[in-house]
Parts: structure tokens; sequence; C-alpha cells
């Protein structure tokens, strides 16, 4: 499961932009990455791992909605569902 979300441009600067990703590990865990930055410069990838199946889900969606809530605007979405 993968999101991109964007801010809305300030005028003379390029927009933030988070890219939220669910992968199933190796191990059988989860892990959730978080790519942020500006489009055109340098980002910060943060990893978290997850051993429960149902914890990793939830965590993308509390990060999908707190940036929601910080005026991120939905510009990508691929798999609705993680898989099962």
């Amino acid at each position: 499961m993968r999101i991109l979300l964007q801010q809305r441009p300030v005028p003379g600067e390029a927009p933030r932009y988070l890219q939220l990703t669910l992968l199933p590990d190796l191990f059988g865990g989860w892990e959730l990455l978080r790519e942020s930055g500006q489009i055109g410069g340098r980002a910060q990838l943060r990893r978290e791992q997850y051993l429960l199946q149902a914890e990793a889900p939830a965590a993308f969606e509390k990060a999908r909605d707190t940036q929601l809530k910080r005026g991120y605007q939905l510009m990508f979405v691929s798999g609705a569902e993680p898989p099962r």
C-alpha cells in the first residue's frame, strides 16, 4: 500500500511531500516507510518495523490522517487494502 501526499506550494518554494509505503518484510513482519522532503530537494526516509499485522495498517492510517489534518493533499494511492 502506498500513498503520496503534497502540501500546497508557497510562492517561490517547491511544495513539500510525504510518501507512505506499507510493505511486508522478509521475516513475516511489516515495514512502514515514510519519505518526506521538498520536491526537487533532499528527502528524509524513516522506517518503522511492526511485528503484528494489525499494528502496521493502524500506524499507516494514523500517519496519513495526521498529515491530512496538517494541510497535505492526497495526490496518489496504490493498493487500498494491505495484503492479508
